[in-house]
Parts: C-alpha cells; structure tokens; sequence
C-alpha cells in the first residue's frame, strides 16, 4: 500500500475527525501512561487548529493538522527508502511538492521539521473543507518495495476502520485482552461511564480521564 492507495480509502473530513478522537480515547485508557500512547489528539494543538497524532515508539509516526482549511496529514515511516535522511537529506521527490499554499505553513510547521528545517515526512496528503476526495503528489516510488512510504504501517487503522482492527492493534501493543463491545461504544463516541471504562481497563477510574477527555474533545455523559 502506498499513499496513493490511503487516499482512495480516507473516510471524509469529519468522520476521520470522529475516528482519530475515538482512537486517541482509547490509549487514554488503555495505558494511563501518556508516553506509552500510540494514538493521541489535541483539540486545542493551536489557534483554530486541532491534530490527530500517531507514534509508536521506534520511530514511525503521523501528524493530522484539522483546520478551516481542511485536513494536512503527514506520515514519516522511518524505514522507507523515501526517507529524507536517506536521500539527500531532502524529502522523497513529489511527496509535498504540491501541497497547496494553504497548507503550506503545516509543511514548514518546526513540529514536523528537523533542526535543519527539513520536512520529517515520507507520506503526506491534504483535502480542503469543499474538496470531495483526498490529495497526494505525483510521485515515482521506489521499485522493489511492496511499502516504499511506510503507508502501510502508518495508516492501517485510518484505512481498515474497523472496531476489530483496533482490538487486534491493541492486544498485540498492549498485551491485553480488548473488549470488543468496548471498542465498538468508543468508535460510534458514546459518551463515557464507568462501565465502559472498566470493561477497557479495570485500575481506571472514570474521574481520572477528565483531563484527557477535555484535550481530546471526546463526548461527556450529561
């Protein structure tokens, strides 16, 4: 899979907003810990601006810039072929080349740049507020390589939406067992209870995820 094939697959602007909140509220429940998450979102990241994020440790990571605008993602898969450290210290050629001026300060954004000001990305799309599908550049991969931007692993929870996928996600990286019904409440956001976050995680209690529900911007019981 590449970038090209995440762009036919990515769900419309507000439901990947509604997927990248149920999955950042999940790992805040499944590991307390914050810098154990793979999945986070910051509803207030910067003026007018939300973001979705992605890390999982070694490496590999995404960015998803909510605006006016639209919807920047940034994906660097720190393996690929197409990384900028392993090609002249520049990104991949047609990888953010025709980002639109829009979304270009999310390009130049220090977040996602090294300390040379290099765009740390080897996958990027982008789709305005009126467009009705998702952009990519024009890009010549890698041959010989069956994942040449990393958009396999960095996306398969975007692309396979599935409550099932992220059950097997989870007990694979968390090593535990996942209530699929849980899950499955999280995905469609109903709003939290004790219940739901016990059946999820036992040794949480539902007044300790206050703060991370604020930040995510997940939805409160009345």
């Amino acid at each position: 899979m590449t970038v090209h094939d995440v762009a036919r697959s990515l769900p419309a602007i507000a439901d990947l907003r509604d997927l990248c909140r149920s999955l950042a509220m999940l790992d805040a429940v499944l590991s307390p810990d914050w810098e154990s998450r793979y999945y986070s979102f910051d509803a207030a990241w910067a003026e007018g601006e939300e973001m979705a994020s992605m890390r999982d440790g070694s490496g590999d990571e995404y960015s998803i810039v909510f605006s006016a605008a639209g919807v920047y993602v940034r994906g660097f898969g720190h393996a690929s072929p197409m990384s900028p450290y392993g090609h002249d210290g520049e990104p991949w050629p047609g990888v953010i080349d025709d980002v639109p001026d829009v979304f270009k300060p999310c390009v130049e954004e220090p977040a996602f740049t090294d300390e040379d000001g290099v765009p740390v990305v080897t996958a990027c799309l982008w789709r305005g507020t009126t467009d009705d599908q998702w952009h990519h550049g024009t890009i010549d991969f890698p041959p010989d390589h069956a994942d040449p931007d990393g958009a396999t692993g960095l996306f398969h929870l975007l692309v396979d939406r599935s409550p099932e996928a992220f059950q097997h996600f989870a007990e694979d990286y968390y090593e535990v067992s996942v209530d699929l019904e849980a899950v499955s409440a999280l995905y469609a956001l109903r709003p939290l209870t004790q219940e739901l976050v016990s059946s999820l995680n036992a040794e949480v209690a539902l007044a300790d995820l206050a703060e991370d529900m604020s930040e995510i911007g997940y939805p409160r019981a009345c």
